[in-house]
């Protein structure tokens, strides 16, 4: 997340505490201040330093109660997007490796993982991103404070390097492995793929926000793969016996009754609150969100303080992903500048689920479709298909498939497109352009497709839902 300051600003330390204080004669050391060294405060400073601006970066991060720590980079480096596709890359390679048999390598005695020495090689690709950031922000002339960022008033910044902490679930904080919500179905899929025991806890829907069908087929798809779930389950407590495990206590909400179960670890991966209760916003004038807790915000980034502006995670109603926040930080960073008017477009961004099962998508759902445009007035072309390289593995692929929601009528324009399958993120990516043209149906249908990919069977699909026929591929 990132907050920042247009102003300039000039720093006062007092012991473990730093002030940015403004100077009576109206003069200040900084152009921009900015709260947050995450994918996108990082974006934001860097392209403000280019185009002439003085920048400061303030970023600190809490230790865990179990005294872990990150450097500079935000969620996304740290414990986020790249940690979670390496540790996604290692499963795949598991499944490579049994399928390769099949395909007729000799692999001579068992397969067995190494955790120790997967932990080192992504920590250690982890802790070069780390210093990569502190190398450039150094070339570009950006003051790097490691400290925790506070606002005083609209124009004074205060930082400090310790705060306090909140215990929610007895026994969570003290005996649990703390995640962030994107990795959750990444985190079980890839653990089941190591060749670990791994049950999930869901407390509601899987993947909230996303669409629901697509979301099933992932889910099916894990549990096959040997993932166990527990639905609607919500935790109690986490205790910690005398032998070591730890037993965690749940109630099953569609019976009523508490369930006991012993396990070796817990990981929370029940999703981030913004730490804007620390940074004194509503003293400044800074509206939230009561419930969120988000910082409001106009198209701009624009809040509700003239020269304080917020982007990232931490806006109300922005997607929490890592180029969203980038791009939305260089735009703003251009526009303080002078540079342009341009705004940040949040619609039609695409994202891919990490799951074993890969789920990319761009656009709406179809929930979100029919709520927009009425159930009548959209047509969804669905297909299940399978992948060529499932076929000599002999992997199932039942849960492989395409759906493309679109407006009924006309030319028929994409509103969404969701793809279950091998390698999504890379198939949904080339699409997402598409959406910024204006794609239709018809400019699907007549691209030609790469064969034999699986990508192309985006290009070939034309069995409607509402027709009630099979939507089973076969042959070319």
């Amino acid at each position: 997340m990132a907050a920042l300051c247009r102003v300039r600003h000039r720093w006062k330390r007092t012991n473990c505490i730093q002030l940015i204080t403004r100077n009576l004669t109206g003069t200040f050391d900084y152009d921009l201040v900015v709260i947050g060294g995450g994918s996108g405060g990082l974006a934001c400073s860097k392209e403000a330093a280019q185009l002439g601006q003085k920048v400061a970066v303030l970023d600190y991060v809490e230790p865990s109660v179990k005294g872990t720590k990150w450097g500079i980079g935000g969620t996304c480096v740290n414990v986020g997007c790249i940690p979670k596709k390496l540790m996604h890359q290692a499963a795949l390679l598991g499944t490579a490796l049994k399928d390769a048999q099949k395909y007729g390598w000799q692999i001579p005695g068992p397969i067995s993982h190494n955790w120790s020495t997967m932990a080192e090689a992504v920590q250690n690709h982890v802790r070069s991103l780390n210093w990569g950031h502190r190398v450039q922000l150094q070339d570009k002339e950006v003051k790097y404070l490691n400290i925790k960022g506070s606002l005083v008033d609209e124009h004074t910044v205060k930082g400090l390097t310790r705060t306090g902490k909140e215990v929610t679930i007895p026994g969570a904080v003290e005996h649990g492995i703390t995640m962030v919500h994107p990795v959750t179905r990444t985190c079980a899929g890839f653990l089941t793929g190591i060749g670990l025991d791994t049950t999930v806890m869901v407390r509601s829907i899987p993947l909230r926000g996303f669409d629901q069908q697509m979301a099933g087929l992932v889910t099916d798809y894990m549990e096959a793969y040997g993932t166990k779930f527990s639905w609607r389950s919500v935790p109690k407590s986490v205790d910690k016996l005398s032998s070591g495990a730890l037993q965690v206590t749940w109630t099953d909400e569609q019976t009523g009754k508490d369930q006991r179960d012993t396990f070796d670890s817990v990981l929370w991966a029940i999703g981030r609150a913004p730490e804007t209760k620390t940074l004194g916003l509503e003293k400044v004038g800074v509206k939230l969100n009561k419930e969120s807790g988000k910082i409001l915000v106009a198209a701009d980034e624009s809040t509700s303080v003239p020269n304080i502006y917020a982007f990232g995670d931490i806006g109300e109603g922005r997607p929490e992903l890592t180029p969203t926040a980038i791009k939305a930080g260089k735009l703003l960073a251009r526009r303080l500048a002078g540079q342009t008017n341009e705004l940040m477009n949040y619609d039609n961004v695409a994202t891919t689920v990490f799951t074993p099962l890969e789920y990319g998508c761009v656009g709406l759902s179809e929930e979100e479709a029919e709520g927009r445009h009425g159930k009548d007035s959209i047509e969804v072309y669905h297909a299940f298909y399978k992948p060529l390289e499932f076929t000599v593995a002999e992997r199932d692929a039942s849960q492989c498939y395409i759906k493309v929601v679109c407006k009924r009528g006309g030319d028929q324009r994409i509103l969404g497109l969701h793809f279950t399958g091998p390698n999504a993120g890379e198939v949904t990516q080339g699409f997402a352009m598409g959406f910024q043209c204006g794609a239709t149906l018809t400019h699907l249908k007549e691209t030609v497709g790469i064969h034999p990919t699986c990508a192309e069977e985006l290009t070939k699909v034309n069995v409607s839902k509402r027709s009630g026929l099979d939507a089973t591929v076969t042959g070319c």
